[in-house]
């Protein structure tokens, strides 16, 4: 059998006759226009699939995104309460390390629920976004976070006393902060509500260890 490479020797082989549609042959221009619409098409769906999935209000991230800013705002507060009355240059540069995070982050938050078109505040519960939360708010206050005795201390508070005092409060706010972000990591499809999550434990789990070697030291731990 004697192969051709003569294109009209093909068209012929394969013409009306032969019961099969002509094919169809697209030119260099056209086919790079079809690749061009395609990949014009594939970024608008890129650019605007995440706003079409944006999570609504009683999402587990917008549920996780009020709650952290209001524990984290607690975490800023004690920390500026420390940043201003100690002594302690160490438990000092702790505390601005703190409350600059934490104020960042909460920034974070509030501008994404700003951009979901969402209340900071919503209508459920304190900690509904998480199942089986039961157990997990104590007199309205979330994992970790001090009581209103506990902060008036804090403010009274000077010397040894005051840095044990901050420490120890910081260290389990720090402790119940992690457990609501890896709950979040475990519920949430969000990429940047999983990366600040991420974010927190690993920044909060660095200063745990810190917390406890500087309580070791105040002869504390």
């Amino acid at each position: 059998m004697t192969v051709s490479t003569d294109p009209g020797a093909t068209a012929q082989a394969a013409g009306p006759g032969d019961g099969r549609p002509p094919r169809r042959t697209f030119g260099v221009a056209a086919l790079a226009g079809v690749l061009v619409l395609g990949l014009v098409i594939g970024l608008a769906a890129g650019f605007l699939a995440p706003r079409l999935r944006t999570p609504g209000d009683n999402s587990a991230e917008a549920g996780f995104l009020r709650d952290m800013s209001t524990h984290h705002a607690q975490a800023v507060e004690m920390a500026m309460i420390a940043h201003a009355n100690s002594t302690d240059p160490a438990v000092v540069t702790l505390a601005g390390d703190i409350a600059l995070t934490q104020h960042g982050q909460i920034n974070y938050m509030q501008a994404w629920l700003r951009d979901w078109h969402l209340s900071p505040t919503g209508s459920e519960p304190v900690m509904a976004w998480m199942p089986d939360a039961a157990g997990s708010v104590v007199n309205g206050l979330m994992p970790g976070m001090a009581t209103p005795a506990q902060l008036a201390s804090l403010r009274k508070a000077s010397g040894r006393d005051l840095d044990v005092q901050f420490l120890t409060l910081m260290r389990r706010h720090h402790l119940g902060g992690i457990h609501m972000a890896q709950e979040i990591l475990q519920l949430s499809q969000d990429d940047d509500v999983t990366w600040l999550a991420q974010t927190m434990v690993a920044s909060q789990q660095g200063e745990i260890a810190l917390i406890d070697n500087m309580l070791r030291q105040r002869g504390a731990g």
